[in-house]
């Protein structure tokens, strides 16, 4: 049985227990970070716990102690046992009245783990039909509102992929639902720059410290024309991209992954809290 975390204590997955008046339920208010665990410690933590925290004041939360949290995911990792797996980190508005204000009771903390997904050596993606916003409230933050994604990934399910992926309003790429991305065009890495709507990926952010890459906007076109791609994300590491709505990439994976694949292997061999 999965044993969690929640406000202060481990509980077991049957018996726990948050409120049906919670505003992460009721509103979608709250923010989180997903973790992987590997060799039994939460890699990268810092790095997370700092974005949690960005995030939290980005939607006016009042973020927890990194001291806390970081006691609560080696509680929950000692307790089921992860020595490879993932970690959430939940922070929601709390207790609220039913609808859009906060109560006064204070936010939600939950951490969770469980078995890293079982993900392909590649990914296909399919565009999604609705545009991130890049000029949102929430553009930049990791909130717990994720019916766009939901959403667009049933789209991209449907069409046989295995994720979305989504242009801005200004019709340049973006994001994945749940991933970065990364296309190799004239022999160069590059990724959208975070003033594209996109989120700040931890595993965007040291593939960015490893190898050679250039922020910059790119149509959303560019993806299916591109010479190879790939996405990341702090489960999938480097997963490279075989086909976009269907249409094979010309490499599959390519030098440009291939040399970022190993470089996050390596790093990930190295240091636990890069």
């Amino acid at each position: 049985m999965t044993v969690l975390w929640i406000d202060g204590g481990l509980v077991d997955e049957a018996d726990a227990r948050v409120s049906p008046f919670d505003h992460g339920l009721l509103t979608g208010d709250g923010v989180f970070e997903t973790l992987r665990v590997a060799g039994g410690r939460p890699f990268a933590s810092r790095r997370h716990l700092d974005r949690l925290a960005r995030s939290a004041a980005g939607m006016g939360l009042p973020g927890p102690a990194p001291a806390v949290v970081r006691a609560a995911m080696e509680d929950v990792i000692r307790a089921n046992g992860l020595g490879e797996g993932r970690l959430r980190v939940t922070l929601t508005g709390g207790p609220s009245p039913l609808g859009s204000d906060r109560g006064a009771g204070g936010p939600t903390l939950i951490v969770a783990g469980g078995a890293l997904p079982d993900w392909p050596p590649a990914a296909e993606v399919a565009i999604a039909p609705w545009p991130r916003n890049e000029r949102g409230a929430l553009a930049g933050i990791k909130s717990i509102s994720y019916g766009e994604n939901v959403v667009a990934l049933a789209h991209a399910r449907a069409r046989g992929a295995g994720e979305a992926i989504f242009a801005n309003l200004a019709g340049n790429l973006c994001e994945g639902t749940g991933t970065n991305v990364f296309v190799g065009v004239g022999g160069r890495l590059v990724t959208p720059p975070l003033a594209a709507g996109c989120l700040a990926g931890v595993t965007r952010e040291l593939v960015m410290e490893l190898v050679d890459v250039v922020e910059d906007d790119l149509p959303i076109e560019a993806l299916a024309s591109a010479e190879e791609a790939f996405v990341t994300s702090s489960t999938r590491d480097v997963q490279p991209i075989r086909a976009v709505d269907g249409q094979p990439l010309p490499v599959c994976p390519g030098p440009l992954t291939r040399a970022a694949a190993a470089a996050f292997r390596e790093l990930v061999s190295r240091r636990s809290d890069p």
